[in-house]
Formats: C-alpha cells, sequence, structure tokens
C-alpha cells in the first residue's frame, strides 16, 4: 500500500497537533496545581481574593443600582419635558393650522415650518427636534421624519390621546442617520379637519450623559475594588507576618534551636501572642535542659557503675569459678549454692555487658562497621550458638532459606546478636515446639522472621516487647536468665543500620519478630519482603 506526499503530511500534522494538545493539557493541570498549592498554603491570598470577589459583587451590585437609576432619571426628565413641549405647542399648531386647506400640500408645508419656528422660540428645555405632520387624510408632507413615526404610536394618537414611544428618529444634522430617540405625537382639531402633530427628539445628548455615568461608575467601581484589596493585603500582611514568624520560630524550635524567640514590637495583640509564645519557649528549654542534664547524669552514672563493677566482679568470677570447680568437695547445700552462684555470675556479666552497650547507645557513640555478607552465613551462625539452648528447651530449630547467595551490607557482628536474642527470645517463649526462621529477600531489603508457636502476646503487647525490662509474665521462669535488655538493644542495632525490628504476636498461636534491612548502607526501606503476620502471603509495607 502506497501513501501519497499529501497523506504523509496529514497524518504528520495529526501527530503534531495530538502532542500540542497532550502538552497543552499537561500546562493547564501544572498552572492549576500551582494555583492549587498557593490557594492552600497562602492565607493572604485567600484573604485577598476573597475580598476582591466579595467587593466586586457589591459594586457590581450598587453599579448597575446606580446606573438604573440615574439612567431613567435622565430618560424619564426628557419624556417630562417633550410632553411639556407638545403641550405648550397645541395652541400654536392649531392657530397655525386653522385657516389652511388640508389638501394643499404647500399650506401644510408653510404650517409645519410656521409650527416649528414658533415652539423652537418658546424658551422650552425639551432640546433639540423635528417635526412631522400628517394630514387629516393621512397623508404627510416630504419631511424624511415621517417614516420614523411607529404605526402603534399613530393608533393611538389617533383617538385623540397624547402619546409618546421610543423608538429610532432621524439626527439633527440630516446625515441621514438614524439616532435613538422619543416620539410624543398629539392630534390638533383644525378647520379642515384633525391633523397629527408629532415631535421628534434625538436622545443623543442623553446618551452620551448616560455613557459617562456608565464610564465613571465602572472606574469608580474598579478603583473601589482595588483600594479594598489592597487595605485587605496590607491588613492581612500585618497579622500573616507575625504567624509566619512563629511558625517558623517553632519550626526551629522542634528542630533543636532551643534559643530562637520570636522579636517582640510594640504591646498589641500581636505583641502579647509572641510574648506568651517566648516564655512557653523558656520554659520548654529550661525542662528540656533540666532533663538532658538527668539523663546525661544518669548514663554517666550507669557506664560509670559498670565499670566500675568490671574490678570486684573479676575477683568475684575467680573465686566462684575456683568454687564451682571443686563443688564436688562440698556438702549438697554448698554444691548447690557453687552452681547457682555461678550460674547468676554469667547472667551478671550479660547484665553488665548490656548496660554498657545501651549507654553507648544513649551517648551517641554507637559505630557500624559494615561489609558485604551474606545473610545466610550469619543466620546459620547464629543456629550453631543456639543449637545447645535448643537441646535444653527439647525444641528443634527450622531454617528456610534461598538456594542462592543473599548478600547484604551489614555490620556482622550486630545483626548476630539481633537474630540471637530473637531466638533465645523464641526458644524462652515456644514451649518446646520447633522455631522457624525464614530468609526473604529482593532488590531493595532482605528480612528474617523468627516464629515460635508458644503462649503468644496479648492485644497490644507487640508494642511494648521492646521496652527496657519490660516482661510479658513476670512469674514466668526462664532457663537463659536474660537481663531484659536483650531486645532493647536489638532494636538500637537495627536502627543503626536503618532497618526495622518489629513483633507480631496472638494468644495461643505464638509470636513472630521480623528484621528488614536495606540490602544496600544508606538506602530507604519502604517495603519488607516478607509478611509480619504469619497468615498474611502478601507483601508488607510500612
Amino acid at each position: 500500500m502506497t501513501t501519497t506526499p499529501a497523506g504523509e503530511l496529514l497524518v504528520t500534522a495529526r501527530r503534531w497537533g495530538k502532542v500540542a494538545a497532550r502538552n497543552a493539557g499537561g500546562g493547564l493541570r501544572h498552572a492549576a496545581d500551582r494555583v492549587t498549592v498557593a490557594w492552600r498554603r497562602s492565607l493572604q491570598l485567600r484573604v485577598g481574593a476573597t475580598t476582591a470577589v466579595m467587593a466586586g459583587v457589591v459594586v457590581l451590585v450598587i453599579g448597575l443600582f446606580l446606573v438604573d437609576k440615574v439612567s431613567g432619571g435622565i430618560l424619564r426628565a426628557k419624556r417630562d419635558a417633550a410632553i411639556d413641549q407638545a403641550k405648550i405647542g397645541l395652541s400654536t399648531a392649531r392657530s397655525a393650522l386653522q385657516g389652511i386647506d388640508a389638501g394643499v400640500a404647500t399650506e401644510v408645508r408653510e404650517a409645519r415650518q410656521e409650527i416649528l419656528a414658533n415652539n423652537s422660540g418658546n424658551g422650552a428645555t425639551a432640546g433639540t427636534f423635528t417635526i412631522v405632520l400628517f394630514s387629516p387624510s393621512g397623508g404627510a408632507d416630504s419631511d424624511p421624519g415621517a417614516a420614523a413615526v411607529p404605526a402603534t404610536l399613530r393608533d393611538v394618537v389617533e383617538r385623540d390621546n397624547l402619546a409618546f414611544q421610543y423608538a429610532p428618529v432621524p439626527q439633527p444634522s440630516g446625515s441621514g442617520g438614524l439616532v435613538k430617540g422619543l416620539v410624543v405625537g398629539e392630534s390638533v382639531q383644525a378647520r379642515s379637519g384633525v391633523f397629527q402633530l408629532y415631535y421628534l427628539f434625538p436622545l443623543t445628548a442623553e446618551e452620551q450623559t448616560i455613557e459617562l455615568v456608565q464610564r465613571t461608575v465602572l472606574l469608580a467601581g474598579l478603583a473601589l475594588v482595588v483600594l479594598l484589596l489592597a487595605i485587605a493585603l496590607i491588613v492581612t500582611r500585618q497579622v500573616v507576618l507575625p504567624v509566619r514568624v512563629a511558625a517558623e520560630t517553632a519550626g526551629r524550635l522542634a528542630a533543636g534551636d532551643l534559643s530562637n524567640r520570636i522579636p517582640v514590637r510594640g504591646s498589641d495583640d500581636i505583641a502579647r501572642l509572641g510574648q506568651s509564645f517566648n516564655d512557653m519557649a523558656d520554659s520548654l528549654q529550661r525542662q528540656i535542659r533540666r532533663l538532658e542534664d538527668l539523663s546525661r547524669v544518669q548514663r554517666r552514672f550507669t557506664s560509670d557503675v559498670s565499670h566500675e563493677l568490671r574490678t570486684p566482679l573479676t575477683t568475684i568470677r575467680m573465686a566462684a569459678e575456683y568454687l564451682h570447680g571443686n563443688r564436688a568437695d562440698f556438702p549438697p547445700e554448698l554444691s548447690r549454692a557453687a552452681e547457682l552462684l555461678h550460674t547468676e555470675l554469667d547472667r551478671f556479666e550479660s547484665l553488665l555487658a548490656d548496660l554498657l552497650e545501651i549507654s553507648r547507645y544513649d551517648a551517641g557513640v554507637a559505630n557500624l562497621e559494615s561489609e558485604t555478607v551474606d545473610i545466610r552465613g550469619v543466620v546459620a551462625s547464629t543456629v550453631e550458638a543456639s543449637q545447645m539452648l535448643a537441646q535444653r528447651h527439647g525444641s528443634e530449630i527450622v531454617v528456610q532459606s534461598p538456594d542462592e547467595p543473599v548478600s547484604v551490607d551489614i555490620d556482622s557482628r550486630r545483626v548476630e546478636r539481633i537474630l540471637r536474642n530473637l531466638v533465645g527470645n523464641a526458644l524462652d517463649h515456644g514451649e518446646g515446639k520447633p522455631i522457624v526462621i525464614t530468609i526473604g529477600y529482593d532488590d531493595d531489603a532482605i528480612a528474617v522472621t523468627v516464629r515460635d508457636h508458644g503462649l503468644g502476646l496479648r492485644a497490644g503487647q507487640a508494642a511494648l516487647v521492646f521496652n527496657r525490662f519490660w516482661r510479658g509474665d513476670p512469674s514466668r521462669s526462664r532457663l537463659t536468665g536474660g537481663t531484659g535488655l536483650g531486645l532493647a538493644i536489638s532494636l538500637e542495632d537495627a536502627r543503626l543500620h536503618d532497618g526495622w525490628l518489629q513483633a507480631w504476636g496472638e494468644r495461643g498461636r505464638g509470636a513472630q519478630f521480623r528484621l528488614t534491612l536495606p540490602r544496600r548502607a544508606g538506602h530507604t526501606l519502604m517495603h519488607s519482603p516478607l509478611p509480619l503476620d504469619p497468615d498474611d502471603k502478601d507483601e508488607d509495607e510500612e
């Protein structure tokens, strides 16, 4: 199939037309979005626009009312003057028409000229006009204005009435054009019959006056709207500027700059608001500094105590090891005491180590030593280290991992500590049932879940398990002798990796902990490859 050059040109034009329409539509949407954002963010814009619209509506209504009243008054004055002119000229017309023969056109024309001359010099205020005279036979003289007299008006005047009607009339200059005008007619009784006399008043001067009034009202209305808009913007600015300053100051206070304050000038309501804000900021600054000092003292006390206990603990450890090693030579009660001493010393050393670690997090001196490793190796190392504990609990550790390597940038020591805490916690509460460790990954993140099938968690406890020294069941014995800081340290380790550590549990169904880490250091997590709820098969997002 061949295509002619004209057809190719038509196809190209249509394609460019679609592209132009698409670009125009995108530009309009972008402009509309910018206007919407500006409208939502700017109080001054909303107040100014609202003031302009409301002022415009009020000015429009008042302007239409004024123009209508002024126009009606001008036309009413013109109409009254025209009717007075017709009434004054009635006697002149009767005397001029009394002795003429209606059938002689020359006499009728001379009578019309006499009536026009007499009425023009009688001092009336109706303005410029021309007259048209119809004879009793219905004919008119040669005046071109005869065609301007409406037929409906003639019907009314024939019934011996004084009547008027607005209609186009010839220009007074005789240029041949028609202008808006007023026609006033009356019947004149003469010897040869009843004549119809019509006065044609052009409304050119009145139209010019009305147009001047309309322009004046329009310009005054626009000036008033602009003035009101300027006043609204100025007044709003006086209110908005202090509010913006307060918002910026509050933002800097929230960012940690506790020394920032609002400049206060004068003693009005805005100044009192600024002073109250500054007083509140001073109070908050004092409270925060007091809390910081208390926290600093607490952290230092914890660190100092932990360090100072190292030396006596080493001595006690040596004595306990000696007693534990020779417990077979002791009586049964002393042998049992040596075993308990050895076990509790292990737990005490773990507690000191955890206190030192948590104090480093509190002081903000914890460092991350990342390296690229296979997460499967870290999980395998955790499982191997937990086998003896699993045997003591009578639980089996099941690992579900992919066949291919899963590389990730992590601090292996800290991640393995997280997993050991999770596995130890699961064994401690798993009621001897299997513990399932699952590894999942995608291009952005890796996830490891540790699932137990023990008693589980009550409603609301999933948010408490990472609190320091929190225990779900204080009366429950623990073979591992946990310190109560393991999950709190694990949460800090996960956050140090920009990761998530989350818990799920349900009474009677067990619990599951999920560790999610970005595969590349510095990346932000948007989702997890594994669900937090074991029954949820879809990806869980946060």
